[in-house]
């Protein structure tokens, strides 16, 4: 059984479940039934783990989207769609794994799903490619399913010189009029101009522990106090989580995690995002492409929108 990894504030789970397995370990090298323990400490454990969950700090809420084992696009894809054949390259230089995607069916309809695969930097050609893909959609008449999880566009020279800005707003003014439906999920980090790049949507999700942000916490800190020490600090101010970012009319729909976090039930959040996904694709399914390039417009414009109210007077 792999080991699992938890996070600072998960120590008092860590040091529960570390018992657990120990006295998993007697129970099968003796002949003495200890399983009404075992019992009694998982619940202990489960229980633990809802209180700490249900009081989470953004910056909290960070640590989890970044977890090492939470799912990646192409978990969701093996759980969710059927008949994948992944497609490769971008048709300017070579393919990019950073990005993965191909045709698959959803409950049976044809379709295109891209994503972030973590664990490499967002270049251009991750852009370019998924711009690839979504053409191809838009040809064929097949939704786009979009799986958002990256920490950001690396804002370095070469990745400039290369054309990355340039590359990521082509996106966005290509999927503003996309004339398919585009539905996005931020699984994990939404950052910067990595996650705009695929997520310009006619329906928008977030699972419960995922981030979705213009910077990271460190890049806010290490601007507005020079120090990316300050990280916490940012990711307080600066609206990142799920429920904020509902309250604000940027995301349409939360996905609920299992007890603890995605990264502890792969199958299970993979079933409760299915079921979100049929919902958004029946929203936008039977519209007419006008009436869809209107509705994508309106939402871009309604973003930053605000109401100013005047305090009380005292």
């Amino acid at each position: 059984m792999a080991k699992k990894t938890f996070l600072d504030f998960e120590q008092p789970i860590a040091e529960l479940e570390s018992k657990i397995e120990e006295l998993r370990y007697v129970q099968n090298e003796s002949a003495v039934d200890i399983s009404e323990e075992i019992d009694q400490l998982s619940k202990k454990s489960h229980q633990l783990t809802k209180d700490i969950y249900s009081d989470l700090s953004p910056w909290q809420i960070t640590k989890i989207a970044r977890h090492p084992e939470r799912p990646y696009t192409m978990d969701y894809v093996r759980e969710i769609f059927t008949d994948f054949v992944e497609l490769h390259g971008d048709r300017h230089f070579a393919d990019d794994q950073s990005i993965v995607g191909g045709l698959a069916r959803f409950n049976g309809h044809a379709c295109m799903v891209l994503g972030h695969q973590k664990g490499r930097d967002t270049k251009e050609r991750t852009a370019r490619k998924a711009l690839r893909l979504m053409k191809t959609a838009e040809k064929f008449k097949l939704p786009v399913f979009t799986f958002v999880d990256t920490p950001g566009a690396w804002p370095g020279i070469d990745a400039e010189e290369r054309g990355q800005s340039e590359a990521i707003g082509r996106n966005i003014y290509e999927m503003a009029q996309l004339e398919v439906p585009i539905i996005t999920t931020v699984i994990g980090e939404g950052g910067s101009g990595g996650a705009l790049a695929i997520s310009v949507a006619d329906q928008v999700i977030m699972l419960q522990y995922s981030i979705y942000s213009v910077i990271s916490p460190e890049g806010c800190a290490s601007i507005l106090w020079k120090t990316s020490d300050k990280a916490q600090d940012a990711a307080d101010a600066m609206g990142i989580t799920a429920h904020r970012l509902k309250a604000l009319g940027l995301v349409d729909k939360i996905v609920n995690e299992p007890v603890g976090g995605a990264h502890r039930d792969h199958k299970q959040m993979a079933a409760f995002l299915k079921r979100a996904l049929g919902d958004a694709w029946r929203q936008v399914a039977d519209l007419k492409v006008k009436e869809l390039l209107e509705r994508r417009y309106e939402r871009l414009r309604s973003y930053g929108r605000f109401t100013d109210t005047k305090a009380d007077a005292h």
